[in-house]
């Protein structure tokens, strides 16, 4: 159980790490954040690549579900940054 979950935050964190990489600009978003949509978009990578009728058959690593996972992870985080706005520090600086 405890095993199953450390797994899941560290995919999570990874996945959620190449999703930021992969979007353009910049997200301010924290790592907790980014590990919890990265979870989120490799679960519902994983159910939406079984659902449309994807089967691992050679019992190694999954490649299609990560990268779904992946595509996923870069939609929420999207919506994410959509929803927060991007906050941009301005404090102590002028517009000219």
């Amino acid at each position: 159980m405890i095993g199953t979950i450390l797994s899941a935050l560290v995919v999570g964190l990874i996945v959620g790490a190449l999703a930021r990489l992969i979007m353009p600009g910049k997200q301010s978003i924290g790592v907790i954040m980014t590990i919890v949509l990265g979870a989120l978009g490799s679960f519902i990578g994983s159910w939406l690549t079984y659902q449309l009728g994807y089967h691992n058959s050679n019992g190694g690593w999954q490649v299609i579900p990560f990268l779904v996972g992946i595509i996923i992870a870069i939609v929420l985080i999207a919506i994410y940054v959509g929803i927060t706005g991007r906050r941009n520090n301005t404090r102590g600086t002028t517009v000219r």
